[in-house]
């Protein structure tokens, strides 16, 4: 019998609803089977492992709602396992089971991340009530978990896109380093939102009625960064006609950002550092200085650690920097986030130019499924960035809802295979892929219309029956060259 339930889920033998699903790691083929049995009478679905490296193994390719756990087995204790999963997993609840009741055996199962003891022979009844207890536990944890994730992407950053996993570890951390005093360093490729995250930080934080002062320290000449960032006084250098207030005198209470850190000078890092550590400065021609109360966020896409270690960056300075991490996962590590920016960047263009909004003021653009799905599969070496330009672009040449392939970029479709390539001859390659096929009789279809047309676009289109703003794009992209009409 024991076999046919392990062969069959509890909830479609007996019609109920199913309340967990349970591994059990034992060496003793009794023990396993009665756990079986017990379990499975009361609607929990029941995995059996014989020994620790199986456990370990259907640990990594599967999540289970509770373990129960041996101590002793032949090939790797209890002990060992539970610490070689509490490694990568601090939250599915682990049962020990053993013959050998101790206190201090149980006292040190529990330091090591167990949840709880039941020595051998166990009482029935109340290992069910524990179980019972400790799923419905674990449930409400991730439910209260998910929902106040939920919330604080769908209220607290409404400009920041992204329900993977990777994302929404990074919005709990913005929301935890917000409150506090502590420097942030924001490390990530180019456009993958570092601005973005330290708009939100400070806007959760007690700052935010006070300025948020970006500085874009790789667009500012080095010679002129230190009398941005701490003013002058009249006269300070030619061309100082009147004292000028530098952006740490204009941030004070508030934040000032650094975008790509790593650029200043090491003369102007010097500088910074006493600020960071006195919270004063002088300003350019002053021998009096100036107390701010600024809190620092900066951000680089460079290594600053190998910086230090050329000598380009002061390692001081970094640790001040460093005291907090946030590193920004690349979009292509997060390609599930795709679809909800595409949506929220059709959204934000549509409203710019005032075309294709439904009564809701939302977009109600789509890429058609071979357009999205070259989008899925790009690598997005720009990032976030890049996507957002790939969709304006794309919402600015759209003629009708679906947005076809034709609009995307011809670097995306270069990058995917897709174009035309010809042998010496001008035809096509015998390796050319469908798209290539597709395109060309396309391209001639198209020159065929243009020519019987007398190289009337406008004819041609009513003929082809297409927008003229999609023969236009599709003349682009085909790189077909407009001859001069006819003399009449």
């Amino acid at each position: 019998m024991a076999d046919t339930v392990a062969n069959f889920p509890p909830d479609i033998l007996t019609g109920d609803a199913l309340r967990g699903r349970i591994l059990v790691i034992d060496d003793e083929p009794d023990i396993r089977d009665s756990l079986e049995a017990l379990l499975s009478s009361e609607n929990y679905r029941v995995e059996l492992a014989a020994n620790a490296t199986e456990g370990l193994k259907r640990l990594e390719g599967s999540a289970y709602d509770l373990v129960l756990l041996d101590l002793m087995m032949p090939d790797k204790s209890g002990m060992q396992v539970l610490e070689e999963v509490r490694q990568r997993d601090r939250e599915t609840p682990i049962f020990m089971i053993t013959a050998y009741g101790s206190v201090e055996v149980a006292v040190d199962a529990l330091k090591r991340g167990a949840n709880d003891y039941f020595p051998k022979p166990w009482d029935n009844e109340k290992l069910l009530i524990e179980i019972d207890h400790m799923i419905a536990k674990r449930r409400l944890e991730r439910e209260n978990t998910e929902l106040k994730r939920a919330l604080k992407q769908r209220y607290s950053f409404p400009n920041i896109v992204g329900k993977s996993e990777r994302m929404l570890k990074i919005l709990d951390l913005v929301g935890q380093v917000a409150a506090s005093r502590a420097t942030i360093l924001i490390t990530g490729e180019t456009g993958t939102g570092k601005e973005l995250i330290a708009n939100a930080i400070h806007a959760h934080s007690a700052r935010a009625e006070h300025p948020f002062v970006p500085v874009h320290s790789g667009s500012v000449p080095p010679d002129l960064l230190e009398s941005a960032l701490f003013g002058h006084v009249r006269g300070a250098f030619t061309g100082a006609l009147a004292a000028r207030k530098g952006y740490f005198e204009v941030a004070d209470q508030g934040t000032i950002f650094f975008d790509e850190i790593g650029t200043i000078s090491l003369e102007t890092q010097t500088k910074l550092l006493r600020v960071i550590q006195e919270r004063e400065f002088m300003p350019l021609g002053s021998a009096e200085t100036v107390r701010v109360n600024v809190r620092i966020v900066a951000a680089t896409n460079a290594d600053l650690k190998k910086f230090v270690e050329e000598g380009k960056f002061r390692e001081d300075l970094y640790y001040r920097l460093n005291v907090i991490n946030l590193a920004l996962p690349p979009l292509r590590d997060r390609k599930e986030d795709i679809p909800a920016l595409v949506e929220h960047f059709f959204t934000k263009y549509c409203r710019e130019n005032e075309k294709f909004l439904d009564e809701h003021n939302r977009s109600r653009l789509s890429f058609e499924p071979d357009a999205m799905q070259i989008l899925m599969d790009h690598a997005w070496p720009g990032n976030v960035r890049e996507l957002e330009n790939v969709v304006e672009r794309a919402v600015v040449l759209a003629s009708q809802t679906n947005v076809p392939v034709d609009v995307l970029p011809e670097p995306l479709l270069e990058a995917r295979g897709l174009r035309i390539r010809r042998d010496e001859s001008g035809s096509l390659p015998a390796d050319a892929s469908l798209f290539e096929i597709v395109a060309d009789y396309e391209r001639r279809k198209i020159m065929e219309q243009l020519e019987a047309s007398d190289w009337s676009q406008t004819s041609a289109a009513e003929a082809l029956r297409i927008p003229l703003s999609t023969l236009n794009q599709k003349i682009k992209r085909l790189n077909i060259e407009i001859r001069k009409r006819s003399a009449t």
